[in-house]
C-alpha cells in the first residue's frame, strides 16, 4: 500500500470515527449538550430582537405603584372585583387571572366578625362580592397543578366546561395535586386554566405546557382555555401517535404544533414589557380610555419583585410570568409558531456524516492557514441556516451537534495536517530555561529576534492567595516530604484554575500564589477572568477539603486579593538569570488586599479599581474605605461573594448591611450601630466579623464625634 493511499485511509477512518462518536451522542442526548444547544438558540433570539405583537393582548399589572397605593398584596377582594368591573365596563373581550385565590379574604368585614362570633346583618362579604363579579364578567380563573408528589397536597379536580379528545394520555405531563381558588370563587367562574410555567434544566422558560393530565382527565392551560373560548371551540383535539407522542393541538381551524408532551415552544416577542402594560391602580381608578381596552384579551398578573412571579427567558433573566402567557396567546393568534419536526432527527444524523467528511477533506486539500477560515465559514453558514429555519420557517434545528462536528473535524484534520505536513523547528532552549509560564515561553519563541520582552508599563490584574494558618498546618506534618505532597495537592488544582482563565502564574511563595492577567499576552476582560478564577478556587476548596478530611489531613482555607492597575512588566534580573514578572504599586496593593482578608473575615477582596473594570454581574459586599500602610490615597475594598442568584437569606442580610453602611457613611452612627448589631447577633449571618468591626467604630464615633467625617479608615499594619 502506497503512503498516499495509507494517508487517505487514515483521514477516512479518523473522519468516520468522529462522525460515529457524534451520531452516538446525538441518539443518546445529554442534558448538558441540550442546555448548550438552547443557549445558542437564545443568542439567535437576541440577535433577532423584539418583534411586534398582535396588539390583541394587554396585561393589567399588580405593580409596585398599585401596591404602594392600594396596599400590600393580597388586596381585599372587593378591590379586585372593582378592577374586573371596570375592565368589563370598558368592553374587554375576556379576562384571565395569572393568580390563584386559594384562601378566603381575611380582611373582609364578614370574616372578621365571624372570627369573633359577632352576628350582624348586611355585613359586606368580600369573597361573595368577588365571586358574584367573577360570575358576571368574562373572567377565566387561574389555578396551579402540583407537579411533584408532595405530602398533604390538595386532590380537588378543576372544573372546566370544554372537552378534549384524542389518545394522548401516555405522553402528556401528569400532575399529583392542585392549588385551586376557594370553592365559592371557583364555582362562580365560567371556566379556568392552569398557569404552570415549567423551566428547563437550565432554569429558563422556553416552552409552556398547553395540557396537563390529572386523575385520568386532561385540563387546558390558561392561555389555551382563553383561546378556546375566543375561537368558540367546543372540543379541543390532540393529535398524537404511539411512536412520536403529541404533535399538534387543534382549535377549530388553528393547528398548534407542540412537542411530544404537549408543550408549545414559545416564540417570544422580546424582553420584559414587550406587551402593553396597564397598572392595576389605573384600572381601579378607571383612568384608562375605553378605546385602549375595548375588545382586548386581558391578563391580570404581577411584575412586582416581592410577589415572586418573575422568570428567566432567552431575552431576559427577570421576566414577569404573566407575560409568558401573553406570548403564548399571541403566538396562537398570529400563527407564527416555532416547533421541531420529527423527521429532523434522521436528517440531522445523516448531516453529521456529510459535514464531517466535507470539512476534513476541505481542510486536507487547502493550505494550512485556511483551516480557521473554513471553520468560521461553516460556523457562519450554520448560524445563518439556524436563524432562517427558526424565524422564517418556524423550524427548530439542532445547533450544538453541527457545531461540535465543525470543531472536532477541524481539530482532527488540523492534527493530521500537523502530523504529516508540518515539521517542528528547534527553538532556543536556553532562552526560556528561566521561564515558568507557558504563555511567556510561546511569546519568547515568536519574538526570539526582537526586544519585545523589555520592561514596559501595562495594565494588569494581579492575584495573591495565601493559606490561612499554614504554620500550624506545617507543624502537623511528620516530614518535609509529607508537607510538599500536601502543598501539591492544593497547588495543582489552584494553578490549573488560574491557567484555565488565561492567567499567568508568576511564582509560588511557600503556601502563597502570585499570578497576573493581561501579560505577556493581552487578555480580554482580564478583571472578570481573575474574579471568576478566584471564585472557582474558593468553590473547589469544598471538594478538596472533603478529600483531605477523608485522608485525615488538615483542612485548607484561603484568602485572595485582586487589584487592577498599571504595572511594569518584562524581563528582570541579571544577565545569567532573568525572570518575566510584574512590579509596581498596583502589585503591592494586591498583596495588601490579600493580607486584609483575615481582618475582614473574607475570602476574596478586590479594590474599586478592579470592580470598575468588571463587565459581568457579581454579588458584592462593601467592606471599607481605607488607606493601607505606606499609602495616602483612599481605596475601596469590596468582598466578592458570588456570581448568580443569591439566596433570600443572603439578600436580606446584604440589604440590612448596605443600609447600615449608608448610615455609617452619612455619620449616622447611632442608627448604623443598631443595624450592625442585628448582623452580629444573627448566628446565620455569613460575615459576623465585619459587623463587629463597624460596631466598634460606631461606638467609638458616638463617644468621640468626628469632624468632617469622610469614612476613611487607616490601616497601620499590612493585614
Amino acid at each position: 500500500m502506497s503512503k498516499k493511499l495509507k494517508k487517505l485511509l487514515i483521514y477516512i477512518m479518523a473522519t468516520l470515527g468522529v462522525a460515529i462518536f457524534l451520531s452516538t451522542l446525538y441518539r443518546n442526548p445529554s442534558p448538558l449538550l441540550d442546555s448548550f444547544d438552547n443557549r445558542l438558540r437564545d443568542y439567535l433570539f437576541q440577535i433577532r430582537g423584539e418583534i411586534p405583537t398582535s396588539d390583541s393582548v394587554i396585561i393589567v399589572d399588580i405593580d409596585e405603584k398599585s401596591i404602594k397605593s392600594l396596599g400590600q398584596w393580597p388586596w381585599s377582594r372587593d378591590k379586585v372585583a372593582k378592577v374586573l368591573e371596570n375592565l368589563t365596563n370598558s368592553g374587554v373581550a375576556i379576562i384571565g387571572f395569572d393568580i390563584v385565590f386559594a384562601e378566603e379574604d381575611n380582611s373582609s368585614p364578614h370574616s372578621i366578625l365571624k372570627k369573633y362570633n359577632i352576628e350582624r346583618e348586611n355585613i359586606p362579604n368580600y369573597d361573595e362580592i368577588f365571586a358574584n363579579t367573577v360570575a358576571n364578567t368574562p373572567t377565566i380563573l387561574g389555578y396551579v397543578f402540583e407537579l411533584e408528589d408532595k405530602p398533604h397536597i390538595a386532590k380537588t379536580e378543576p372544573n372546566i366546561p370544554g372537552s378534549i379528545s384524542g389518545k394522548f394520555n401516555d405522553f402528556s405531563i401528569n400532575a399529583y395535586g392542585t392549588i385551586l381558588n376557594t370553592p365559592q370563587i371557583q364555582e362562580n367562574g365560567y371556566s379556568s386554566g392552569f398557569f404552570n410555567n415549567i423551566p428547563d434544566n437550565s432554569g429558563i422558560i422556553r416552552s409552556v405546557p398547553l395540557i396537563i393530565s390529572y386523575n385520568k382527565d386532561t385540563y387546558t392551560s390558561l392561555s389555551l382555555e382563553i383561546m378556546r373560548l375566543i375561537t368558540q371551540t367546543e372540543s379541543i383535539y390532540v393529535d398524537a401517535n404511539e411512536e412520536d407522542g403529541i404533535q399538534n393541538i387543534i382549535l377549530n381551524d388553528i393547528t398548534i404544533p407542540t412537542d411530544r408532551h404537549g408543550r408549545i415552544m414559545v416564540n417570544f416577542r422580546g424582553g420584559s414589557k414587550t406587551f402593553e402594560y396597564y397598572s392595576a391602580l389605573d384600572i381601579y381608578n378607571n383612568e384608562i380610555p375605553i378605546e385602549k381596552l375595548q375588545d382586548k384579551i386581558v391578563l391580570i398578573g404581577t411584575s412586582a419583585i416581592g410577589l415572586l412571579d418573575l422568570r428567566a427567558i432567552s431575552f431576559d433573566s427577570v421576566y414577569p410570568g404573566v407575560e409568558v402567557h401573553a406570548n403564548v396567546i399571541d403566538n396562537i393568534i398570529q400563527g407564527d409558531f416555532i416547533s421541531r419536526d420529527v423527521f429532523l432527527d434522521i436528517f440531522e444524523e445523516y448531516a453529521i456524516y456529510i459535514l464531517s467528511f466535507l470539512i476534513v477533506f476541505l481542510i486536507k486539500y487547502t493550505p494550512f492557514w485556511m483551516n480557521p477560515v473554513i471553520s468560521l465559514v461553516f460556523f457562519a453558514i450554520l448560524m445563518i441556516t439556524a436563524y432562517w429555519c427558526l424565524f422564517d420557517l418556524g423550524i427548530i434545528i439542532n445547533i450544538i451537534f453541527p457545531l461540535l462536528t465543525i470543531l472536532l473535524c477541524t481539530i482532527i484534520a488540523t492534527l493530521l495536517d500537523f502530523f504529516y505536513e508540518i515539521k517542528q523547528e528547534e527553538a532556543i532552549k536556553k532562552k526560556f530555561a528561566a521561564k515558568v509560564s507557558p504563555e511567556v515561553m510561546n511569546n519568547l519563541l515568536k519574538n526570539i529576534d526582537n526586544n519585545d520582552f523589555q520592561a514596559m508599563e501595562k495594565e494588569v490584574t494581579v492575584f495573591f492567595s495565601d493559606v490561612r494558618g499554614f504554620t500550624n498546618i506545617s507543624e502537623q506534618m511528620a516530614t518535609a516530604k509529607d508537607l510538599i505532597e500536601y502543598l501539591n495537592e492544593y497547588m495543582e488544582p489552584m494553578s490549573n484554575i488560574i491557567t484555565k482563565y488565561e492567567g499567568t502564574i508568576d511564582k509560588y511563595i511557600g503556601d502563597a500564589i502570585m499570578a497576573y492577567w493581561n501579560a505577556p499576552a493581552d487578555v480580554q476582560n482580564h478583571a472578570d477572568k481573575a474574579v471568576k478564577a478566584s471564585l472557582e478556587q474558593i468553590g473547589h476548596l469544598s471538594e478538596l477539603n472533603d478529600y483531605l478530611s477523608k485522608n485525615k489531613k488538615p483542612l485548607i482555607d484561603i484568602g485572595i486579593g485582586l487589584n487592577t492597575g498599571p504595572a511594569v512588566v518584562g524581563e528582570m534580573g541579571s544577565t545569567g538569570r532573568s525572570d518575566y514578572t510584574v512590579i509596581g504599586d498596583a502589585i503591592n496593593l494586591g498583596a495588601r488586599l490579600e493580607s486584609l482578608c483575615k481582618y475582614y473575615n473574607s475570602k476574596l477582596n478586590i479594590s474599586n479599581f478592579t470592580k470598575e473594570k468588571l463587565e459581568e454581574e457579581y454579588n458584592f459586599r462593601f467592606l471599607d474605605l481605607v488607606t493601607v500602610k505606606g499609602k495616602k490615597e483612599a481605596i475601596e475594598i469590596w468582598q466578592v461573594i458570588s456570581q448568580g442568584e443569591l439566596s433570600s437569606e443572603m439578600k436580606e442580610e446584604l440589604e440590612i448591611y448596605n443600609k447600615a453602611i449608608s448610615l455609617y457613611k452619612n455619620s449616622d452612627f447611632v442608627e448604623a450601630l443598631e443595624l450592625f448589631k442585628i448582623g452580629e447577633e444573627n448566628e446565620n449571618r455569613s460575615n459576623k466579623r465585619i459587623n463587629s468591626i463597624y460596631i466598634e467604630r460606631c461606638e467609638y464615633y458616638i463617644q468621640n464625634p468626628p469632624i468632617d467625617f469622610n469614612g476613611v479608615y487607616e490601616h497601620q499594619t499590612k493585614g
